[in-house]
């Protein structure tokens, strides 16, 4: 990629900020969305699941691969595609008439939002090389997230109580056009010197584990279970074998990027059932319309929109460490304050428990950046990348699986009014799930410790040379396409 300007540089991170704000906010003014998908399409709780699950696991399944092609056929053409099968996508769900169609047009538009996230972190990597600035754009980046949840409940929830739910797919419509002609105008194209190549055995048993895994949690199916784990076997014995693998397993020879990828799964795992579980309460425990459920989320939302810059010049000036760590306290205290003390039954509690998570959460999406692909090849950014954004789309649906499960377990072995939920019997449902989520905060807190010391940073400079004399053993051919 030839060397930009700094207006063209902050131009080109606008334009991947972008990209990041249609996906995430798609999902945060979707989850407000639920209870009234729940009421016209007549769902049962594994209904919702799967209109949330479905989309993060197409997304988590596709993120590699795109990565991987992306660095191989140029990443700005397949970041222009996906902005265009994204657009598509939500305007077909936008127009669903029925569950099982707004479930396979949420699977359209994941196709299109795999090409998204994870090529704009290469696009990001590669435009800025300098480290601290790099920290400094990544902690922006991650900053949209804090931005997607501060907007999705208000704008979902407004957009729900005034038009519809299916308005909050028009949002897209004309962020992800006007990215589109942006990219065109202002993106350069670049390739890796030496991309991978193709995989299709080990594309196709990240997607059978990913599946597998999410449907059996779902609908308790222990078969599907067995699957997972064959998929799982499978793909830790087929990959060390190929020669340029989909997921090369030396990466996770640096115990920061592990750490990294650990860490997201976590945390990711955790806000999805902690947002899962709380849509649900709000509007139909508590009775609240999607708007007022929006506002009362509000808490969380704002503080993760102010913490997650901050956390980004605190990673640029200090390391990830001092970010984890408080990212990995605040999650566990916020998620034991439903778990423990049944926040739910004070206003009071229920909003510190909002403010100190969204604190957490806001921490720790710079760190899990910046450390998947600190150290690594420029040449591998677009795969490292898609590590981590798999990671977190892993975390996503994993959490709003388990979440989900326990939940209705909890409920079918309780008594319930035949109209909603009761206090009483939600919190009985729902707080082995809230445990749950804080053994996911505790899990971020004990991995941050342990990825950002003085062994781990040595980890990561080994794996990075590893790389590195990897790539110089298999230099670009003499009549490959220009760079």
């Amino acid at each position: 990629m030839p060397e930009l300007t700094r207006g063209r540089k902050l131009v080109v991170l606008a334009i991947c900020c972008m990209s990041l704000l249609i996906v995430s906010l798609d999902n945060t003014a979707l989850n407000v969305a639920l209870p009234s998908m729940r009421r016209e399409f007549g769902a049962s709780v594994a209904g919702m699941q799967w209109t949330v699950d479905a989309y993060a696991l197409v997304l988590a399944s596709l993120l590699m691969l795109s990565g991987s092609t992306a660095d191989r056929i140029g990443r700005r053409r397949v970041f222009t595609v996906g902005l265009v099968v994204f657009v598509l996508g939500s305007l077909l769900c936008s127009l669903a008439p029925s569950l099982p169609a707004l479930v396979a047009f949420r699977m359209v538009q994941a196709v299109g939002g795999s090409m998204l996230n994870p090529v704009a972190m290469s696009i990001i990597t590669n435009t800025f090389t300098d480290p601290a600035e790099r920290a400094r754009a990544i902690g922006l980046w991650g900053g949209v997230v804090g931005i997607s949840m501060a907007m999705g409940p208000l704008v979902g929830g407004l957009l729900v109580e005034t038009i519809s739910w299916r308005a909050i797919f028009w949002v897209n419509l004309p962020i992800g056009l006007a990215a589109l002609l942006l990219t065109l105008r202002f993106v350069p194209e670049s390739r890796a010197p030496h991309p991978r190549r193709p995989d299709p055995v080990g594309q196709i048993l990240v997607t059978a584990l990913l599946a597998s895994l999410t449907y059996a949690i779902i609908e308790s199916s222990l078969p599907v279970a067995v699957v997972s784990v064959l998929a799982l076997a499978g793909l830790l014995s087929y990959e060390p074998r190929r020669r340029e693998p989909l997921i090369d397993l030396r990466f996770f020879h640096s115990a920061p990027f592990t750490g990294a990828t650990v860490i997201a799964v976590c945390a990711f795992s955790a806000l999805g059932g902690f947002l899962f579980l709380n849509t649900l309460y709000l509007q139909v425990v508590r009775g609240l319309s999607a708007l007022h459920a929006g506002l009362f989320m509000l808490p969380m939302a704002a503080m993760s929109l102010i913490f997650a810059p901050l956390s980004g010049r605190l990673v640029g000036a200090r390391g990830p460490r001092p970010s984890l760590l408080l990212a990995g306290t605040a999650m566990t205290a916020g998620a034991l304050m439903f778990a423990a003390f049944h926040a739910e039954r004070s206003t009071p509690l229920l909003f510190t428990g909002y403010v100190v998570f969204g604190i957490g959460f806001g921490l720790v999406n710079a760190p899990i950046t910046n450390t998947a692909v600190s150290g690594m090849p420029r040449s591998q950014a677009g795969v490292a990348a898609a590590v981590a954004s798999t990671s977190r789309q892993t975390g996503q649906t994993l959490g709003v699986a388990v979440a989900g499960a326990v939940l209705a377990a909890g409920l079918g072995a309780v008594r319930h009014a035949p109209g909603g939920w009761s206090l009483d019997a939600f919190l009985a449902a729902s707080e082995p799930a809230y445990w749950i989520i804080t053994g996911w905060g505790l899990c971020v807190l004990v991995a941050g410790a342990v990825s950002s010391g003085a062994w781990a940073r040595r980890t990561a400079r080994h794996t990075a040379e590893l790389l590195r004399t990897a790539d110089e053993a298999h230099p670009t051919p003499a009549n490959a396409p220009p760079r």
